[in-house]
């Protein structure tokens, strides 16, 4: 069944309603729209509803966020929001940038590396998002629910383990790595000191380490590093060659879900006097137990305490999108070295980028604009509405936010 968020005069969350009431409350003009997704209205006087004890449950993540406010008997709210991850990319291409103009537009000028003193409790800005992340749509609950508890569920993973289950005890301190002066060194000893494509028939004996992704994607773990003669090298980068090696697991998620746990903690904990922990296998054998169906939100559910509560039947997919491109001209000039430029107006015939508008009866996003007026559609899934629609045959339903909302029928509870 809808249901409809009110918010009290001065914008305090009170219970939700079915929307035949909330018909009622507009009609009358006792209360105003604040939101369309979810459907929210402020009342415009003072009223002293009767609360219900709410439990919010977080499935925390590092590509996912799963969310579900409950009660006893049912369930109020329900959303999965997709989290950005290319944080590490725009920096790095940033970094490029700089580089690139430093030495290109001006004399030279040595670069600024050494006089950048991080502060206490750093943390790199790709973790740094999620964590905001998390915090802003536990947020946005609490803005349209009195929330009476707060339980987050913060995976711990044993990277090590995972790649040497027969690891113990002091095998821990000492890593992969250790006795090896740095990771080429011990990249060149594990590959033998033989090159991993041609196995030494060129007999160039030159030895590089190569990255099998690049380094801004797949980093310096040795997990992406491979050995390679010159010979080979070479050929590789004029693609006379192709590499069939790929590489192994990346660890990245784990790695972000260690770090972000206990700063995501700390800082619910400041904000939230009701906050408590669960963790993943609690949350599994919850979800077994009563027969429900692997979800982020449905997770969610079983993390609040209340899995047997009767589902919404819908739930709301949310994704976070760049605010804005700060890139002043596109990296590659065109013919007569000209560098066109990256930025679009700000509008378009009216519209914004991520604009939720409506088409032929459709709802859906624009996820790309041109200046003569036609315009790209998509839902959030990626799947085309209209690659070129004509502006005039749009309507604006709500203009674009930070995050991106699409309401989604739920699939069926029990497996």
């Amino acid at each position: 069944m809808t249901l409809v968020y009110v918010l009290n005069k001065d914008k305090k969350p009170l219970m939700p309603c079915k929307p035949a009431k909330a018909r009622k409350l507009l009609k009358s003009k006792k209360a105003k729209v604040i939101s369309r997704k979810p459907f929210t209205i402020q009342l415009l006087y003072w009223s002293t509803g009767y609360k219900q004890d709410i439990s919010l449950g977080v499935d925390a993540g590092s590509k996912f966020v799963g969310l579900s406010a409950t009660t006893a008997n049912r369930e109020l709210y329900a959303s999965t929001v997709e989290l950005r991850n290319d944080v590490s990319k725009n920096i790095a291409s940033r970094t490029q940038n700089r580089k690139g103009r430093r030495s290109r537009k001006t004399r030279y000028r040595p670069a600024r590396f050494n006089n950048r003193r991080k502060g206490e409790g750093w943390i790199a800005p790709s973790v740094r998002h999620k964590i905001d992340s998390h915090i802003q749509v536990i947020e946005n609950v609490y803005k349209i629910l009195p929330v009476s508890k707060l339980v987050v569920e913060v995976a711990s993973f044993d990277i090590q383990k995972i790649k040497n289950p027969d690891i113990s005890g002091k095998q821990y301190q000492e890593g992969e790595q250790a006795g090896f002066w740095n990771t080429r060194e011990y990249v060149l000893h594990r590959d033998e000191h033989t090159c991993q494509h041609c196995k030494g028939k060129t007999g160039d004996r030159v030895l590089n380490v190569h990255h099998i992704e690049s380094r801004k994607t797949g980093g310096d773990n040795p997990d992406n590093l491979i050995t390679l003669c010159k010979t080979c090298h070479d050929n590789l980068h004029k693609n006379e060659i192709k590499l069939n090696h790929k590489r192994k697991r990346s660890y990245k998620n784990e790695t972000f879900m260690g770090i972000m746990r206990w700063k995501l903690y700390d800082i619910l904990k400041e904000r939230y006097d009701n906050l408590s922990l669960t963790f993943g296998y609690i949350t599994k054998s919850t979800r077994i137990k009563y027969g429900l169906s692997k979800e982020h939100y449905i997770d969610a559910r079983c993390i609040s305490g209340n899995p047997q509560a009767k589902p919404l039947g819908y739930y709301f997919y949310q994704k976070k999108v760049r605010r804005h491109n700060r890139q002043i001209h596109k990296s590659k000039p065109s013919k007569g070295g000209i560098r066109k430029l990256n930025q679009a107006p700000y509008r378009v015939k009216g519209f914004r980028l991520f604009d939720n508008v409506s088409f032929e009866k459709q709802e859906c996003f624009i996820f790309g604009r041109r200046t003569s007026g036609y315009f790209d559609l998509r839902t959030l899934d990626g799947t085309k509405i209209h690659a070129s629609a004509n502006y005039k045959k749009l309507k604006l339903l709500e203009p674009r936010k930070g995050y991106l909302t699409e309401r989604r029928m739920a699939i069926p509870s029990s497996t």
